[in-house]
């Protein structure tokens, strides 16, 4: 007799089984976080520095630029993994 918990792990993998990636797209998706992490990384650097000696009025403009890049770049990341995973 199946728990509570198999009967739904039963249910949710036939309304969307789960996908099987290849190593080759492992290695794909690993390679794209480093390279957006590094991304991300070297604008941090940047704008902090910036940050850092800024005035108080571009200081607050430089941080919500440094949010807006960091978000862009996440979202770009992700795209780039799901086309890497076929579209999923």
């Amino acid at each position: 007799m199946k728990s509570a918990y198999e009967l739904a792990m039963s249910r949710l993998e036939a309304k969307s089984p789960t996908v099987k990636i290849s190593d080759a797209q492992k290695a794909e998706l690993a390679e794209i976080d480093s390279l957006y992490e590094s991304r991300i990384a070297e604008r941090r650097i940047f704008l902090e520095g910036e940050i850092r000696k800024a005035d108080p009025i571009s200081r607050e403009e430089l941080v919500r630029q440094l949010a807006s890049e960091v978000v862009r770049l996440e979202e770009e990341r992700e795209d780039r993994k799901n086309a890497a995973r076929g579209g999923a």
